[in-house]
């Protein structure tokens, strides 16, 4: 409905009163979502943990898997999305993008 289109959200309300932006992402899409790719890095990471069933230990894997995820890593993740993002608004499909982003 045109009445809601500019209507800015609680959440961006929110986060403009506390001076940070709000970028809004595709849902659940990994190669455009660098959020994704670096939870799959993280959940990799804790799947390469011995397993237990004890919650403190599963506490420790998880934030240990999630403090694994260098800076340097999420930076490459989002120069990959933006990549893929680049290559979709240039009208590339699926195949031709992920073959450009892997090239460049």
């Amino acid at each position: 409905q045109p009445d809601f289109v500019n209507v800015e959200s609680v959440l961006e309300a929110s986060c403009r009163a506390q001076c940070f932006n709000v970028i809004f992402l595709p849902k659940f899409h990994c190669k455009l979502n660098f959020i994704e790719q670096c939870w799959g890095f993280a959940k990799r990471i804790y799947h390469m943990k011995d397993s237990s069933s004890s919650a403190a230990a599963l506490k420790k894997n998880v934030l240990d898997s999630l403090d694994a995820v260098l800076m340097l890593t999420i930076r490459r993740f989002s120069i990959r999305s933006a990549r893929f993002f680049d290559a979709y608004q240039k009208g590339l499909n699926g195949t031709q993008a992920a073959w450009a982003v892997k090239k460049y």
